[in-house]
């Protein structure tokens, strides 16, 4: 009967760069850091939502690098390690799609407000819950507008990746 070992269950060194659910480890860098780049280049008002953006994708990019170098370094050979996999990639996964329904949400007030002030003044604009950022003229909340689209972009992508990893995480726990 053949079996495997723990040690062979995750790769470490240069493998993880070879790896499938591993070699996601460089695009969940670059998109989740695009999303914390993106969201503190522009105004982080309103704060409650826009703070949760910002720890989601500070939080997620510094255990990410962790884990990376973790697994760079070959300390994750412990038989718990593919469990642990699993369960951090399945908590990133929530943790970036809440942040980016929130980012969505505040992109959609502030996309309604552009609206109501560049249009003409009998547009009716749907009510927003969330108070929106206090800017000096049109042109600024525009590009504020526009930082937001691109990290609600990459904030989805950053989800997507960090979904795969841990469906492919599980499966790999699974088979160790």
């Amino acid at each position: 009967m053949a079996s495997t070992t723990s040690g062979d269950a995750l790769p470490s060194g240069g493998r993880i760069f070879t790896s499938f659910p591993d070699i996601f480890f460089i695009p969940e860098f670059v998109f989740g850091g695009l999303v914390w780049i993106l969201v503190a280049s522009a105004k982080i008002d309103p704060a409650n939502p826009l703070g949760w953006v910002m720890f989601v994708s500070i939080f997620c990019f510094i255990m990410t690098t962790l884990w990376f170098f973790i697994f760079l370094c070959g300390k994750n050979q412990s038989s718990i390690w593919p469990a642990l996999d699993a369960g951090y990639h399945f908590v990133a996964v929530v943790f970036f799609l809440s942040a980016s329904v929130d980012l969505a949400y505040v992109t959609y007030g502030i996309g309604e407000l552009y609206k109501s002030l560049s249009g003409p003044s009998f547009v009716p604009v749907a009510p927003v819950l969330i108070p929106l950022p206090a800017v000096q003229n049109i042109d600024e909340l525009l590009k504020i507008y526009r930082l937001y689209i691109s990290a609600v972009v990459m904030s989805y992508v950053a989800t997507l990746l960090y979904f795969l990893h841990a469906i492919f995480s599980a499966i790999r726990w699974k088979r160790s």
